[in-house]
């Protein structure tokens, strides 16, 4: 009797990695493979990386190195995802443990590359079929790449301009997944529908049609300058008010050297205009601390904007000096003990604002989704990214509840 042959599979960074994962698993599993949790039992170990910045390529070659360790004899190792677009060669050379390096472009395979040397066929993983969801929620890609030039950011000299699919595939794929909540990411979420300066922006029709489909519609990613009114009535019309800005830092003269739109009173305004259409609405952003030329006057306008502005769930981080990139060697370098301490004092100030607005929701009722025995999440939560709410053990897995906030730990929140 043949054994079936196994396959492991590590995600690493952001949700958009996880969609080309998944579609990845299913391209195995349609060749008659099988997953399997243990990375020791697979005849075929793929790591899909992530090479956004410094922390995440470490993260990336640590896993990797890890894993060769693990793995049995003659089993094949393969690095897929950013490190490798964007590193292929040179990562093939530094990890001679690994078989093979392939971009986004090359299916992976269990069997040695082609012999004549000839390039495997090139697909594009956005229109790769994908399997249906083992949990609740999902994410779905609707673009890929990106036209923008932010200066801090590598993600367009390998992921290329942006790329839009179809509403029809995007749709058919929404069917297939036999899900609750479908969360919609991309590069440049709120520009689906117009690449390389030509179409129409369709973000808002997409949405709806979407959310048609299923319970809860989640947008990951939105420029600030395209939060436009119709989107924003779209997002609240959803039944999921949550706004996922990509703000970057509030200081208008370091986001022109980041090569990007607006300023904090800008932001403060239309964070503003949200919450008066929908004050139950829910926001989230990062921050770049340590920019190139970041002033302790503009530091000091980023913790008053982080203050007032009331975000309920923020990230800092350090900034990553990119090959290739605009900020690349920029004049005004922070010191690295600088950016640590900026960095603290923004998490601390963060910290008690996320635990206060989670502390405001007690004695309040709200309704979950429940994604595992005894774990939920409100329309205030992103999957992965946010708190969570602890509910009864015996509410059923896919099933919207309404239940009583009784207590706050950390992001957390614990119901009844």
């Amino acid at each position: 009797m043949t054994l079936t042959r196994q396959f492991h599979l590590v995600t690493l960074g952001c949700p958009k990695n996880e969609v080309d994962s998944d579609k990845l698993a299913g391209t195995l599993v349609a060749d008659g493979m099988a997953a399997t949790d243990c990375a020791g039992d697979a005849d075929l170990i793929v790591v899909n990386t992530c090479g956004f910045v410094e922390d995440a390529r470490r993260e990336s070659i640590d896993t990797v190195l890890a894993l060769a360790d693990q793995r049995r004899d003659g089993a094949r190792l393969v690095v897929t995802g950013c490190m490798a677009e964007r590193y292929g060669t040179e990562l093939a050379d530094e990890l001679p443990e690994v078989d093979e390096v392939v971009g986004f472009g090359v299916p992976v395979l269990l069997g040695k590359t082609r012999s004549n040397g000839a390039p495997p066929p090139a697909m594009d993983l956005l229109n790769l079929p994908r399997p249906a969801s083992t949990r609740p929620w999902a994410y779905v890609k609707v673009a890929e790449g990106c036209d923008r030039a932010c200066g801090y950011c590598a993600i367009p000299s390998f992921r290329g301009s942006q790329r839009s699919r179809p509403p029809e595939a995007i749709l058919a794929e929404v069917d297939g997944l036999g899900v609750r909540e479908v969360v919609l990411v991309a590069q440049d979420l709120a520009a689906y529908g117009r690449d390389q300066g030509v179409g129409e922006k369709a973000i808002v029709a997409l949405l709806g049609a979407v959310a048609d489909r299923v319970d809860w519609v989640r947008l990951l990613y939105l420029y600030p300058s395209e939060v436009t009114d119709p989107l924003v009535d779209a997002v609240c019309a959803s039944g999921v008010p949550y706004f996922d800005l990509s703000l970057q830092h509030v200081s208008r003269p370091l986001l022109r050297r980041m090569r990007r739109w607006g300023d904090g009173d800008r932001f403060g305004a239309l964070m503003k205009r949200i919450r008066r259409r929908e004050p139950d609405a829910t926001f989230r952003s990062n921050f770049i601390v340590g920019y190139p030329g970041e002033t302790e006057e503009d530091h000091d306008e980023l913790l008053a904007f982080v203050a007032d502005a009331g975000l309920d769930w923020c990230g800092f981080f350090a900034f990553s000096e990119e090959v290739g990139t605009h900020a690349e060697g920029l004049e005004g370098a922070v010191a690295a003990p600088l950016v640590a301490e900026r960095l603290r004092e923004l998490g601390e100030l963060q910290d008690a604002i996320t635990a206060s607005k989670r502390d405001a929701l007690i004695g309040r009722q709200v309704e979950v989704l429940v994604d595992e025995p005894g774990w939920g999440r409100t329309h205030r939560e992103a999957p992965e990214i946010d708190g969570l709410v602890e509910v009864p053990a015996d509410l059923p897995v896919g099933e919207f509840v309404t239940v009583t906030v009784t207590g706050a730990v950390g992001p957390d929140l614990e119901a009844a």
